[in-house]
């Protein structure tokens, strides 16, 4: 019943997809809820199955379903009230693909906010440090990539952003040493021309490496409250790149 009250209240939501480790409950997860939740956003968040003390086991599909449903147990609860999506790291995967199904079924969220993002899975395995002793042997792309592609798992940021219609927010540390800045920057670079985006506002914020908040520290920014309060006040239909 609190949830509920709290819902049905007049404040903004955002629902929260973390990335791959830990739980909803990492450090840098919570400081970042307690940022939001004091520029008045409430903030909801879960473990996908498979994590934290969520039974199951992880699958692209089931992420994706787990995170459908907790949208639609927000949105049957908050009435008007603005719903944003925000993804970090693997999670941006998670937001792409829910995002692109609730834009399909033309119930899309109020904004989508990625940080951290890369453009798929594939490029991200290439680009990530466990692969950088591995990645100029002959026959990387066939042991590591090929696998991750063969078990299903995409997670097609780069795709999926040529079928949303939402406004977009991407949030991307220059000295990010798990998910590229390029990878970021390339993203917005396929979103930004594409024609579902035409009507809504695209937006890519990167943060010098010199601030230091590498992949997982961007809440420390004292811009963060300002770049928020800007993008999500002017994210209704309408607004141009």
């Amino acid at each position: 019943m609190w949830y509920e009250d709290a819902l049905a209240s007049s404040h903004p939501i955002i629902l929260y997809l973390h990335g791959n480790a830990g739980t909803r409950g990492g450090d840098h997860r919570v400081e970042l809820y307690k940022v939001l939740s004091s520029l008045g956003y409430h903030v909801v968040t879960f473990d996908y199955r498979g994590w934290g003390d969520s039974v199951g086991t992880p699958s692209e599909r089931g992420m994706t379903y787990d995170a459908l449903h907790v949208f639609d147990w927000i949105k049957a609860r908050s009435g008007d009230n603005p719903l944003y999506i925000w993804g970090h790291s693997l999670g941006t995967g998670v937001a792409t693909n829910l995002v692109r199904r609730l834009c399909e079924r033309e119930t899309p969220p109020d904004a989508l906010i990625l940080e951290s993002p890369f453009t798929n899975i594939r490029e991200e395995a290439k680009s990530h440090p466990f692969s950088v002793i591995y990645r100029y042997f002959p026959g990387f792309d066939w042991f590591f990539l090929d696998p991750i592609t063969s078990s299903g798992i995409k997670f097609a940021n780069d795709e999926n952003v040529k079928h949303i219609s939402c406004s977009l927010l991407i949030l991307h540390a220059e000295d990010d040493p798990v998910v590229p800045f390029q990878l970021g920057r390339k993203l917005y670079n396929i979103a930004a021309p594409s024609r579902s985006f035409r009507d809504f506002k695209v937006q890519f914020i990167p943060f010098h490496s010199d601030l230091g908040y590498r992949h997982k520290y961007i809440y420390r920014s004292p811009e963060l409250p300002r770049i928020l309060r800007e993008f999500l006040g002017k994210s209704e239909p309408g607004r141009q790149h």
